[in-house]
C-alpha cells in the first residue's frame, strides 16, 4: 500500500447542511458526481474544510460512507480520521477502512499537542494498525504544535504512511520535507496560494479548498506542472490568487461555503461556532467571485 501515491488535485470538501442544521446527505452525493464530472482527482471527506469537528462520531461514519458510496472507486476517497486522543483515531481508522477509504488524513494532536516521541507514536499507532495508506497533516496554525522534520523522517520509512499534507505556510520546513520525497512518500500542500511553489519542490499536487468552487482549474494547474507546463500553471495560480485570499478572510470554511451559496450551490450553513460571514467578508467574496465569470 505504501507505493499508492495521491496526485492531482484533492477536493477538501464541504459538508452541506439543511437549513435546520443537519448534514444533507442528498447534496453531498450532488457534490461527489460534480467532482467527479469536473475532473477532480480525489476527495478529501471529514477534513477541517468539512467541519468534522463539530460533526457527531455517528455523522462522521454517514459522511464518510455516502462519499465513498457515491465515489464508487471513479477517483480516490481519502477520509480525515484525526484526532487529539490516538485511540479514537485508531478506531475511526479503523471504520473508514472498513468502508473502502483509498486513504486516511491525521492531524497532529491538537490542544495536548506531544513530543516527539509522542508525536511519532500518536500516527504510528494508526499506522501499524490499518493497511489504508496514511497521509500526516501538519497544520500548525490549527493545532498549535507542528510534526518536526525528525518526526516527519521517522514516520515517512514506515510501510504505510505514503505522504504529509503541508499546510503551515513555511516554505523553508516544506523545502526540508522534500528532501523525504520519493516513491513512497509524497508531499501535497495543503494551502491553496502556494501550490505552485509546492509542486516546484516535488509535491504531487493539492488538497484544496478552491477546488470546491473552481474544480476544473486546480486541476489543470496541478495537470499543467505535472506534463512541463509550468509557465501555464503560474499563470492560473497568479490569476486566481485574489479569489484564493478571500475564500480565507476568514475562518475556512465559512467563506468558501459563501462563495458556494452565492454561486448558487446551496451548501446551507455552519455548525457553531462558525457562524455566517461578515458583511464586509460577503462583500470581499462577491467581488472575488468575478474572477469565475
Amino acid at each position: 500500500m505504501k507505493n499508492k501515491r495521491f496526485e492531482g488535485s484533492f477536493v477538501a470538501l464541504v459538508t452541506p447542511m439543511r437549513e435546520d442544521g443537519s448534514v444533507n446527505l442528498e447534496k453531498l452525493r450532488e457534490l461527489v458526481n460534480w467532482h467527479v464530472e469536473q475532473g477532480t482527482d480525489g476527495i478529501v471527506a471529514l477534513g477541517t474544510t468539512g467541519e468534522s469537528s463539530t460533526l457527531s462520531h455517528e455523522e462522521d461514519d454517514e459522511v464518510a460512507r455516502c462519499v465513498i458510496e457515491t465515489v464508487n472507486g471513479r477517483i480516490p476517497v481519502i477520509v480525515g480520521a484525526g484526532s487529539n486522543c490516538t485511540q479514537t483515531q485508531l478506531e475511526k481508522g479503523r471504520r473508514y477502512q472498513d468502508m473502502g477509504a483509498d486513504g486516511l488524513l491525521l492531524i497532529a494532536p491538537y490542544y495536548n499537542k506531544a513530543n516527539d516521541e509522542g508525536m511519532y507514536r500518536h500516527f504510528a499507532t494508526v499506522a501499524d494498525a490499518v493497511d489504508t495508506p496514511i497521509l500526516l497533516y501538519n497544520v500548525p496554525g490549527r493545532t498549535g504544535c507542528a510534526i518536526s522534520e525528525a518526526c516527519v523522517r521517522r514516520l515517512s520509512r514506515h510501510p504505510n504512511i505514503a505522504g504529509i499534507k503541508e499546510a503551515s505556510g513555511n516554505i523553508a520546513y516544506a523545502a526540508r520535507i522534500a528532501r523525504l520525497v520519493g516513491d513512497g512518500f509524497c508531499m501535497l500542500s495543503g494551502n491553496d496560494d502556494a501550490i505552485v511553489p509546492i509542486l516546484s519542490l516535488g509535491g504531487s499536487g493539492v488538497i484544496s479548498v478552491w477546488a470546491n468552487i473552481c474544480p476544473k482549474q486546480v486541476h489543470e494547474l496541478v495537470d499543467a506542472w505535472r506534463t512541463g507546463d509550468a509557465g501555464r500553471a503560474k499563470a492560473i495560480q497568479l490569476r486566481y490568487l485574489d479569489l484564493i485570499d478571500a475564500l480565507f478572510c476568514e475562518v475556512n470554511p465559512i467563506p468558501v461555503k459563501e462563495a458556494m451559496n452565492q454561486l448558487g450551490m446551496d451548501v446551507g450553513g455552519y455548525r457553531l461556532p462558525l457562524c455566517e460571514i461578515s458583511p464586509a467578508g460577503r462583500e470581499r467574496v462577491r467581488r472575488a467571485l468575478e474572477v469565475c465569470r
